[in-house]
């Protein structure tokens, strides 16, 4: 398990990170979206060990990372930007990871860049940007870490390929009870592999969630009646974001769903209509309600859809 308290980080005077506190518990696949200079990237440096906090704690199974080369051991970290020695073709970083990581399975290497159509001999850095990413992640996949740290997992990487890479993350995480944490600008990339999510604004955690309860226990209600009413109307049902266009009230609903139904069926409707909701509209109504607001470029679906 890993568990962050009060995690800050500053560079020259900004603040990257803001007092974060958050867990990611064993065999959970741990999202974490926000825009472009969030702090993402930021966050899995410090988890990796590769940035020192400045204040605040990081643990796995309450050992410390920084400067401790045992923990280090048990992670695999694919930054934003995949470092492979110059020169180098893939049985060159083989041979090195091998050397430098006992558990590395070089059977399990080769199969995935088979399964990735990647050539072994030829040198990496004539790759394309998304066959940099397939490498990286056969090599981090191939090191069997307890805990492995992606950084913008999907990023250059067509949708067929996509897919491919989350299936593998999720299979490694549930036949080895391993963990990951995977960080992205877009929110759609992410809500149907991770377990828990959490929403990056500014340097801080400001929404955190299971993806199931974020799923099942907001809905969109659109309703109506005869007669003039208001808000005042739904006293006792948890809701936000209340719009009335003529006889037709629609708003978002917190709670129980049944039980909600059961409260509005009660009032005698002329209509009622209880709809799912996205996991990108759950977010946008969650920071309105945490009063945050989101520019334009900065939508949760996409965060910008740009890197």
């Amino acid at each position: 398990m890993i568990t962050v308290k009060d995690l800050t980080k500053r560079f020259s005077g900004y603040t990257a990170l803001d007092h974060i506190t958050c867990t990611v518990s064993d065999g959970c696949i741990y999202g974490m979206v926000g825009s472009n200079g969030a702090g993402k990237s930021t966050f899995l440096r410090l988890l990796a060990g590769v940035y020192r906090p400045d204040s605040g704690s990081i643990l796995l199974d309450g050992a410390a990372m920084w400067e401790n080369p045992e923990a280090k051991s048990r992670i695999a970290y694919v930054s934003d930007e995949p470092y492979f020695i110059n020169h180098s073709d893939l049985d060159d970083m083989e041979r090195m990871y091998r050397a430098l990581f006992p558990r590395f399975d070089k059977e399990k290497f080769r199969k995935l860049t088979d399964d990735f159509s990647l050539d072994r001999r030829k040198p990496v850095n004539s790759f394309s940007k998304g066959m940099k990413r397939q490498a990286a992640t056969a090599l981090a996949l191939s090191r069997s870490p307890d805990y492995i740290f992606f950084d913008e997992t999907f990023d250059g990487l067509d949708p067929i390929m996509r897919s491919r890479v989350k299936n593998l993350i999720s299979a490694d995480v549930l036949d080895r009870g391993a963990s990951a944490v995977i960080t992205s600008h877009s929110l759609r990339e992410l809500e149907d592999t991770c377990d828990q999510l959490a929403l990056l604004h500014k340097g801080g955690i400001v929404l955190e969630s299971d993806v199931a309860n974020l799923k099942t226990e907001q809905f969109k209600v659109q309703i109506a009646f005869d007669g003039d009413y208001d808000k005042t109307r739904f006293e006792g049902v948890d809701h936000l974001h209340f719009v009335k266009h003529g006889s037709v009230a629609s708003f978002i609903a917190r709670g129980d769903r049944r039980e909600v139904s059961e409260k509005l069926k009660a009032l005698k409707p002329t209509l009622l209509d209880i709809l799912p909701l996205s996991l990108e509209e759950v977010f946008t109504y969650e920071l309105e309600a945490l009063g945050y607001s989101i520019d334009p470029e900065e939508n949760v679906g996409g965060m910008n859809d740009e890197k």
